[in-house]
């Protein structure tokens, strides 16, 4: 690994399936890289990182772009730690190199098609991700409404128009007395909000994180107990429990009820205090 240490301007997760794939932006002498630390890939893969690394350090091509990067990770439920660590490296361009050297052929059956599936479609899906410098899959919302398109002038208007309508709902929510009544104006709101087609009856990016790094904690946890990934069952449940293909399409409405339903899940699994 290079002695050099890399800083991080920007640090992200891409889901790829049910896998939270870390990648962060680092300035180099070229410029700006993309670099994705090895080891929650082969954690993910369920194959053994201490091989790879050695693998890796054994070839010429990849040991002399192996770097040390600072990268924040996710507090262990059980153990503490996480926040700012320097962990190895490869820069993206690099990735398929390391994979297509594992040999599927050679590995447990029940892990080659996952391997299979990083080797066809992880760098895809990160190098689509990464696209003129953005460091998510989708540009960011913000700068899409900056724009003059008629598409942008739609949405601000729908946008000021449900806004109007919430604030009419909640002033006459103050007058209704019973639960019944309270009941309808969330009603009508939610038709409101529907025939307008607004996406921000989503969750938020930042609301989506924060379920994320939830599922994280819990499948962390199951996975120590059982010696399998997790991750893919946690999100199952979630998607089953609130009957959304994606936890980035959960509605706004229901993402207290989610954190709270997570929360709980991961209590009955340890005594310490809820970490998200």
């Amino acid at each position: 690994m290079s002695k050099e240490i890399l800083q991080p301007v920007e640090q992200k997760q891409v889901i790829f399936y049910e896998d939270e794939i870390t990648a962060v932006l680092v300035k180099t002498d070229r410029g700006q890289d993309i670099y994705v630390p090895i080891r929650p890939i082969c954690e993910m893969m369920e194959i053994d990182w201490s091989s790879q690394l050695r693998r890796i350090k054994r070839d010429p091509v990849l040991a002399k772009h192996l770097a040390g990067v600072v990268v924040m990770t996710t507090p262990d439920p059980e153990t503490g730690g996480g926040g700012p660590q320097t962990t190895n490296c490869l820069p993206l361009d690099y990735l398929n190199g390391w994979l297509f050297g594992i040999n599927a052929n050679r590995v447990k059956p029940e892990i080659k098609d996952r391997l299979i599936r990083y080797q066809e479609e992880c760098y895809r899906v990160l190098a689509e991700a990464f696209r003129e410098g953005r460091l998510t899959a989708d540009p960011a919302f913000s700068d899409l409404l900056n724009s003059d398109s008629p598409a942008a002038q739609a949405y601000k208007m729908a946008s000021a128009i449900m806004q109007m309508a919430r604030q009419q709902l909640l002033l006459e929510s103050e007058l209704e007395t019973t639960k019944t009544q309270v009941q309808d104006n969330t009603q009508r709101l939610e038709v409101i909000e529907a025939s307008l087609g607004a996406p921000g009856r989503q969750i938020t990016p930042e609301q989506a994180t924060q379920i994320s790094q939830a599922v994280k904690a819990i499948a962390m946890i199951l996975s120590k107990r059982s010696g399998r990934n997790e991750y893919g069952g946690v999100y199952g449940e979630l998607y089953r429990k609130f009957g959304v293909p994606s936890y980035r399409e959960l509605p706004a409405s229901k993402y207290d009820e989610a954190m709270h339903w997570l929360r709980e899940w991961w209590q009955s699994l340890t005594d310490k205090t809820v970490p998200f």
